[in-house]
């Protein structure tokens, strides 16, 4: 069983390590200009002596991506448990879910950054319609591929329509969800750089675009790996909920 755990973290940094070395031996061997590919080592150093303003910006935008995803959550999955609970929702508002889903949201994030201004509103938004899609999605989804036998027994035992879909349904749905949250969370990260990069005053998105325009690639390096910790934490508090609510699941 240790042994178990300990590979958990064992590859992962491996792999980290791997893609370091690989990265330094490039840089090194073919004599890479600093201002195309900086060396690890520099761009750790970069990260070392602005922690402050890579933590105040990546601050900003761990808010806006916490903000938009509990948003799409909290939205979605009743929007879903909708579309699943009535025929004539789901044939009347699923084909309009798909195609605004369709528009790139590249395109509508300049409108956003009108309607809502440079702050903080219009990343959230931004944040949310990215991460918004696939927590509906897998929602149904689970919703729909309750065992039928489930539901057939619950109706037997005369239980009422919120009994089977607090007892049986939600719980049957949860995996889905989870695997769309864990989908949507790492969205949420991109939908923000999105809004930061189109128009912002703070986050790390601002900060990539600030650093390209000065030609300071270590700084712009150094955001772009925040960024990626960023992601990853956020995915791991998906992944530490999921065992909270979901006990019983495999561990994988």
């Amino acid at each position: 069983m240790k042994l178990e755990n300990i590979s958990k973290y064992f590859y992962p940094v491996m792999g980290v390590v791997l893609v370091i070395f690989v990265w330094h031996i490039y840089v090194v061997g073919f004599d890479i200009n600093p201002v195309v590919l900086p060396k690890p080592l520099l761009v750790l150093n970069i990260m070392i002596e602005e922690r402050v303003l890579l933590l105040t910006e990546g601050w900003a935008t761990f808010k806006e991506c916490v903000y938009g995803f509990a948003l799409a959550l909290a939205l979605g999955i009743p929007i879903a448990v909708a579309l699943t609970s009535s025929k004539t929702l789901n044939l009347t508002f699923y084909p309009l879910l798909i195609g605004t889903q369709s528009v790139p949201k590249v395109a509508v994030a300049p409108i956003i950054l009108v309607w809502f201004g440079l702050g903080f509103e219009s990343k959230l938004v931004i944040a949310f319609l990215v991460a918004f899609f696939p927590i509906v999605i897998d929602t149904a989804t689970g919703l729909r591929a309750t065992p039928q036998e489930l539901l057939d027994l619950a109706v037997s035992l005369r239980a009422s329509r919120l009994q089977i879909f607090l007892k049986i349904q939600f719980p049957a749905a949860l995996p889905f969800i989870f695997s769309g949250a864990k989908v949507a969370v790492t969205l949420a990260v991109i939908g923000a750089v999105i809004g930061e990069f189109i128009g912002a005053t703070e986050g790390l998105g601002n900060l990539l675009l600030v650093a390209n325009s000065q030609v300071d690639t270590p700084l712009a390096w150094a955001s772009l790996v925040a960024l990626s910790v960023l992601g990853m934490v956020m995915f791991a508090g998906v992944v530490a909920a999921e065992r909270i609510l979901m006990p019983w699941a495999e561990d994988h």
